[in-house]
């Protein structure tokens, strides 16, 4: 097919780290349907044919060297690396310590770091090269309870750019993904622990425009675009995937200008 959405990652090869559920299981699903040969990384990498999973832990790196290699193996190459796995974090500036400041940090920034590091050598040698990082909408808005992981994020989106800029001339593209609230595993477990699950799930709705949390699938169409052929001409870029919520300034229903 020659259209967007057909079969555009035909004969290439892609890498997702967490990639055995949430926003990276329906990335690795939807670029295996769309035609790529797929290696998802993660603690415990169960995923569904025809999709290959292969432990990783991204604060290791040993692990993730082994894990890159065995994947380039298996796939005949790497050509798209999706940096997807990564932890949450609440509270505000003074309520979490040292350790969890650095535990949160290892995973969603200095994770990247090391897994596009493994990568590299694959993809310099990639006729399509593309990493998609997964940001949020926490490195561009100011959100409640959320510092930790704002700065994480914030530093995602400042490596996307950077690392455009220096792997341009490799011909390796880098961009990211700044999904709003997502409907995930992650979310799911914020919501199970609150006193009022429903007012909580409300609450977090209704910040997004659309009046709904974000899905896993939505976040997974950003990530393909990204990395696919149809946007070679896109790099260090973030895509907002929000619900509005970032640049929309809406006024309440019902009341004038």
């Amino acid at each position: 097919m020659s259209e967007a959405g057909g079969m555009d990652f035909e004969g290439l090869a892609a890498v997702v780290t967490g990639g055995a559920s949430g926003i990276g299981l329906a990335t690795a699903t939807l670029l295996a349907r769309r035609g790529a040969r797929v290696a998802c990384l993660d603690l415990e990498p169960e995923v569904p044919e025809p999709l290959a999973g292969l432990m990783a832990d991204v604060t290791d790196d040993a692990s993730v060297r082994t894990a890159v290699a065995l994947a380039a193996d298996r796939l005949g190459g790497i050509d798209i690396l999706v940096n997807n796995a990564g932890i949450g974090a609440q509270g505000g500036v003074g309520d979490n310590d040292d350790e969890e400041w650095h535990r949160v940090l290892d995973v969603n920034v200095v994770g990247v770091a090391r897994t596009t590091r493994a990568a590299l050598p694959h993809l310099r040698a990639s006729a399509h090269a593309a990493i998609v990082n997964t940001c949020s909408i926490a490195a561009t808005a100011g959100l409640p309870d959320r510092v930790l992981y704002s700065a994480s994020k914030g530093a995602v989106l400042a490596m996307t750019r950077a690392m455009a800029a220096d792997l341009i001339h490799d011909g390796i593209r880098v961009n990211c993904v700044n999904p709003g609230t997502a409907d995930t595993p992650w979310i799911g477990r914020l919501l199970a622990v609150a006193d009022d699950p429903e007012a909580e799930r409300a609450a977090l709705e209704a910040r997004q425009p659309l009046g709904r949390m974000v899905s896993a699938g939505e976040v997974a169409g950003a990530i393909a675009y990204l990395a696919s052929p149809f946007a070679g001409a896109t790099t260090g870029t973030d895509l907002s995937v929000d619900g509005g919520m970032d640049g929309l300034r809406l006024r309440p229903r019902g009341r004038a200008t």
